[in-house]
């Protein structure tokens, strides 16, 4: 059985003062929940305080972000070996901003996915078509392509360990969602491409979210799907009761 994750994206938002007082809320609201991945992203300005608070409770912490090599002449940029070090154990790799205003490509999120694993930090992939492209009904193919540049980096011993997290890019921060069904028709074609290449029994292991305009009231829709193993949320993980709202619906199912 796949243990649900929910991760909260907070982007760049909260300063560490913010920060403090957010976790320090939400740990109290979800304290005692049992069957849910609790994992907050904050900023890497945040990333040491909020381990600090987080210790010994059910929340996990994630970062938004890393380079792929382990150390070296790369300014302003953060290796995986100082995320574990801060106390990561999850970090976000090619989400839709990163590939859009950065211009990541998948084969620089397939070699920051390896590059995460080889530390023992779990990535969260995120893949996803924008709107243009759902039009003309590119999806599959656009999902394809960010998918699959990943298997030629990424073993079979290492593959299960992988999380993905579907985000049409139409519905992140719009208010919009894609359908339940929908989401779920497409994260069953991420699980066969991974079935495609590792064997499905790898691909059961997967954790696949959902992410995109993430609501309290939207959530039990998505977890009611058979493939549906959680989700990547971003303006609700900002507030730590929207935030428990979530984790705590998605524990009850």
């Amino acid at each position: 059985m796949r243990i649900p994750v929910i991760a909260g994206n907070w982007k760049m938002n909260k300063n560490i003062v913010e920060a403090v007082s957010l976790v320090k809320e939400l740990k109290d609201f979800v304290r005692g929940i049992k069957g849910v991945d609790i994992v907050v992203c904050p900023p890497f300005t945040s990333l040491w305080v909020v381990k600090e608070i987080i210790n010994g409770t059910n929340i996990l912490l994630g970062a938004q972000n890393m380079y792929w090599e382990t150390k070296g002449a790369f300014t302003g940029e953060t290796s995986p070996l100082m995320l574990k070090d801060v106390g990561c154990e999850y970090v976000i790799l090619g989400h839709s901003e990163r590939r859009q205003y950065f211009k990541e490509t998948s084969e620089e999120v397939a070699k920051k996915t390896e590059a995460a694993l080889s530390v023992n930090l779990i990535p969260i992939v995120c893949v996803g078509e924008n709107l243009k492209e759902r039009e003309g009904g590119e999806t599959k193919a656009i999902i394809e392509q960010e998918i699959k540049a990943l298997f030629s980096k990424i073993d079979s011993t290492l593959a299960g360990r992988i999380i993905v997290a579907y985000e049409p890019i139409w519905a992140i921060g719009t208010g919009r969602s894609s359908s339940s069904q929908d989401a779920n028709i497409i994260i069953k074609f991420i699980r066969e491409l991974f079935s495609s290449e590792y064997g499905s029994k790898i691909a059961e292991r997967i954790r696949i979210l959902y992410g995109g305009s993430v609501n309290p009231q939207n959530i039990s829709e998505f977890m009611n799907e058979s493939d549906i193993d959680g989700a990547l949320v971003g303006g609700a993980s900002l507030y730590a009761l929207s935030f428990s709202q979530i984790v705590k619906a998605t524990e009850i199912l």
